[in-house]
């Protein structure tokens, strides 16, 4: 039996404290709890991988604490896909994405932003799932502007991760963590839990124009956190 619960995350905003609530499906009175993934949990096929991940957590252990957020939305880059940067085999920049799967790959974007794939096939193939969203669970809270009456803004908090931009600048990802075994003891991890993932729903992906036709992105349906237009929402 389950039930919507809340969440209620604190973090300090100026010289008080901000505090936040959010609902999620979760057993009731069960705390969050994470087990780090074993490789072996992880499926060696890309486009199975990109909709495993849905509704497992990115970990980013800090300096300044923990930073993580539950995967709400995914794309596939599999072999031989014409919109996926080992299209065009192994160079420098994209090496870390033919290492075996659960390697963090990192590239710098559009001048902008940085952008975490988890790799997804056997050592020396290349491909691998983007993660485009997440629903933090621990992050920048400080970034929040309370509405006029005082209380937080839920929504603002939804759209702190939404698009892969914007996931890597509130879990502090960069180049720095380009090649991490994301299975392994360190500062970057994957996840599983102990919440309900809700409906899956597969669409075309985002901002690509070669193989634009393919049914290679996931997300789970209604969650605030999933980034693009309505339709690819729903």
């Amino acid at each position: 039996m389950t039930r919507q619960v809340s969440r209620t995350f604190v973090s300090r905003c100026g010289l008080g404290l901000c505090r936040l609530k959010l609902i999620s499906s979760a057993p009731t009175n069960s705390p969050l709890r994470l087990r780090r993934l074993r490789r072996a949990d992880l499926p060696v096929d890309t486009v199975e991988m990109a909709r495993y991940l849905i509704g497992k957590v990115v970990v980013h252990d800090t300096d300044s604490g923990r930073l993580s957020g539950r995967i709400v939305e995914t794309e596939a880059y599999p072999v031989g896909d014409a919109a996926g940067h080992a299209f065009i085999g192994e160079t420098r920049r994209n090496r870390s994405l033919f290492l075996k799967r659960g390697h963090a790959y990192v590239y710098f974007c559009y001048g902008s932003s940085f952008l975490l794939n988890v790799t997804s096939e056997t050592p020396g193939v290349g491909a691998g799932v983007l993660l485009r969203a997440v629903e933090l669970l621990q992050g920048p809270l400080e970034k929040i502007e309370a509405t006029p009456g005082g209380a937080p803004n839920t929504a603002r908090f939804a759209g702190l991760a939404r698009g892969p931009g914007r996931l890597t600048k509130a879990l502090h990802i960069d180049l720095r963590q380009d090649g991490l075994d994301l299975c392994a003891p360190g500062p970057l991890w994957l996840a599983a839990n102990n919440q309900i993932t809700g409906a899956i729903r597969k669409s075309v992906r985002i901002g690509i124009t070669r193989d634009a036709h393919r049914l290679l992105r996931f997300y789970e349906r209604g969650n605030p956190s999933v980034s693009g237009p309505k339709k690819l929402r729903e």
